[in-house]
């Protein structure tokens, strides 16, 4: 209200105290102790804080707002002399403005930390002190509040500013100072297109008056810029605005957030001129080479291109038997077609798929691009197919085919070009460019990478899987007592073939020595280290006859070899007893059908594999009735990713228990069981049927 209005009259308009102070942030209560710390005065704000209403808490000792009891103080030198009242009106009479944190108590007798500030009202000699209190919890929370705005104005990377209504600089920081190349004092008072300056015909400004005039903040709108102190760098901003007036009451204007994006700008410009083909790239590296098959990995780079990047699509690759031959410009190039795909009508598709194998006479354009190893750029023209084209029908047929220009990309891997690639478009399309060069450059290099991976996996296959086969027996011994079958299975992958093998070897006594193990590890490496145990296996097996004594010798040639793990079973049949001894090392173990047809598995000591080191080894017995069927086997028939193998040890049991027929019979019967597509691992399996002698 106005000083000339009467009190309890209506006043023609809202009068408010200044809006954002802390008094609307802190609850603050007012309350006045007279000079014998009795309560005179007593504020709305004081009745939320304490609790008490005017009539109950006037007149009363100060120190029923503090814990302990009420009443007067005591006198001077007397114990209790400090109590809280008397501490504010002596403080306050005597420095004339005093704070301090004390805990009060509530009128329901909780007792909470409380901020209080004091000063004298009267005259000298009243001594009377005005006081105002605060919870403790909410001034802390303001001081958290202010120093954390004060560390952000000071720390953060991001530019922060605040303009008055007239777009002047009030307050900003030192990340939004170092854009515009300014100190912080040299903005303060300037207004903002001084200091700001940009070429946009008034739009930033614009979004800035709008926002000061009770517009819609802006988020994240791109400004290009230069500021003042760096008027030769451009700039561009990505500026969000927000009304000061709803916020800090102080200063109507606007607030900002600016960020520098200049180079995020750059590089979302050149990418979104290329997003296309990076979408095309992206689909290609997810579908090319996802099996080792040379066929299939061609074939899913036409797929890729057409018809997304071009109209008609074939892959070649090169013949010739020597990897490290140098390409001879001077001599044809000859060409395997692979895989081959078209959009077009016909005659294209006659083009691309009426031929598989391609000869190119030198001078074509084919031997300058696998000269350079860069793709090239070519029109269909009379001059192109008589330099490329030898057939004079194939040469037709390109002319008719409706292509107007070809790109032609090497596949090279690991330094050797091993193919090509040629990618055409019709008039309906635009013409291919530099960055569609690149694009199919990169393509064929990771389609190059696919196809020489698959034919490595060929060779590395074949390598290993014949080392393995070799080093395997092709016809284990027999015997009167034993009959034999054995099965081994190559992995799936070249990179499963090798560790797996097995042998029979007579004994003298008519026994009979039983030997399955497993190399860990893969590939020709795992072979050799198989065959190299084999050999010794073999060897010494018919000069030691104990079983733990030989899996003694193994590991001598594990620890010699550097063969760092592998499993061995090895067993002894003696027909004369009818017993079996085992030495086991870390391999599953074997499995008995009895003449009835119930299946148990021999319970021996597993032991530790081969190459460990450090532990003996150990031999059992075991009772075989007559006609009983031994199998012995390595852990890919058992073994499966994401299964116990308990699960698979049981299903071996029912497998044999089913397996009905000769041994051969059997043997496949309990594969196809177990094994009825493809396997990840190399897999061995012997069946053995014992007679007793006499």
């Amino acid at each position: 209200m106005t000083a000339e209005q009467p009190v309890g009259a209506e006043s023609s308009r809202t009068v408010r105290s200044e809006y954002g102070t802390l008094l609307e942030q802190v609850a603050v209560a007012v309350f006045g102790l007279d000079e014998d710390h009795r309560i005179r005065f007593w504020g709305p704000g004081a009745q939320r804080l304490f609790g008490y209403e005017a009539p109950d808490v006037l007149s009363r000792h100060g120190s029923v707002l503090f814990p302990g009891p009420e009443g007067p103080p005591p006198a001077p030198g007397a114990p209790g002399h400090d109590d809280p009242a008397a501490l504010l009106v002596g403080r306050g009479m005597e420095h004339g403005y005093w704070r301090a944190r004390l805990p009060a108590r509530h009128r329901d007798g909780t007792v909470f930390d409380c901020g209080f500030r004091v000063f004298p009202v009267s005259g000298p000699g009243d001594g009377a002190v005005l006081a105002l209190a605060s919870r403790g919890d909410e001034l802390d929370r303001v001081k958290t509040n202010l120093a954390f705005l004060d560390a952000l104005f000071e720390t953060c990377p991001i530019g922060l500013v605040m303009l008055d209504e007239d777009l002047r600089f009030l307050h900003l920081n030192q990340a939004l100072a170092d854009m515009d190349g300014l100190g912080v004092a040299e903005h303060l008072g300037r207004r903002v297109d001084d200091v700001m300056i940009t070429r946009d015909g008034g739009e930033f400004l614009g979004l800035l008056r709008a926002v000061v005039e009770g517009g819609p903040p802006v988020v994240g709108t791109l400004v290009g810029m230069r500021g003042a102190g760096r008027p030769d760098h451009d700039q561009v901003r990505s500026v969000s605005l927000f009304p000061l007036s709803g916020a800090v009451g102080s200063h109507t204007g606007v607030g900002g957030v600016l960020l520098d994006v200049t180079d995020r700008e750059h590089a979302v410009v050149e990418a979104t001129a290329a997003r296309q083909r990076l979408d095309l790239l992206d689909r290609a590296s997810r579908s090319i080479g996802r099996t080792l098959d040379v066929g299939v990995t061609a074939r899913e780079l036409v797929d890729a291109s057409v018809p997304a990047f071009c109209d008609a699509a074939v892959v070649e690759v090169v013949q010739g038997p020597d990897d490290n031959e140098v390409f001879d410009p001077s001599l044809p190039l000859d060409t395997h077609r692979i895989a081959w795909g078209t959009a077009l009508p016909p005659p294209a598709d006659e083009l691309v798929g009426g031929l598989e194998f391609v000869s190119y006479p030198p001078g074509s354009t084919v031997h300058d691009m696998v000269s350079t190893g860069r793709p090239v750029v070519v029109p269909v023209d009379e001059d192109f197919v008589s330099r490329t084209v030898a057939h004079r029908d194939r040469a037709r047929l390109l002319m008719e085919s409706g292509l107007v220009c070809l790109l032609m990309a090497p596949l090279i891997a690991r330094g050797a070009v091993r193919g090509i690639a040629v990618f055409g478009r019709s008039a309906a399309r635009p013409g291919f460019t530099a960055e569609d060069a690149a694009l199919a450059g990169e393509l064929a290099s990771r389609a190059a990478l696919c196809l020489d991976n698959a034919r490595l996996y060929s060779r590395v296959q074949d390598a290993a899987l014949t080392l393995q086969r070799a080093l395997l027996p092709t016809a284990p011994a027999t015997s009167p007592y034993v009959d034999v079958a054995h099965r081994y299975v190559p992995g799936s992958r070249a990179s499963e073939v090798g560790g797996d093998w097995y042998d029979v070897v007579h004994q003298p006594g008519n026994r009979v020595a039983l030997i399955v193990g497993d190399v860990m590890g893969h590939g020709v490496r795992a072979a050799a280290a198989m065959g190299r145990l084999r050999i010794t296996a073999k060897a010494v097996a018919r000069h030691v006859p104990e079983p733990s004594a030989l899996l003694a010798e193994l590991e001598v040639c594990a620890q010699e070899a550097g063969i760092e793990l592998a499993t061995c079973l090895y067993l002894v049949y003696d027909p004369d007893t009818g017993r079996a001894r085992v030495a086991n090392a870390g391999h599953p173990p074997p499995m008995v059908i009895r003449p009835d047809g119930s299946v148990v598995t021999v319970e021996a000591p597993a032991g530790i594999p081969l190459g460990v080191g450090g532990c003996a080894f150990d031999s059992t017995d075991v009772e075989l009735p007559d006609g009983a069927l031994l199998a012995l086997y390595t852990d890919g028939l058992v073994e499966a990713r994401g299964q116990d193998i308990d699960v698979g040890m049981a299903a071996l049991r029912a497998a044999l228990g089913r397996a009905r027929g000769s041994l051969e019979d059997m043997a496949d019967q309990v594969l196809g069981d177990l094994l009825p597509g493809r396997v990840s691992d190399d897999t061995v399996l012997v069946l053995a049927r014992v007679r007793r002698a006499g």
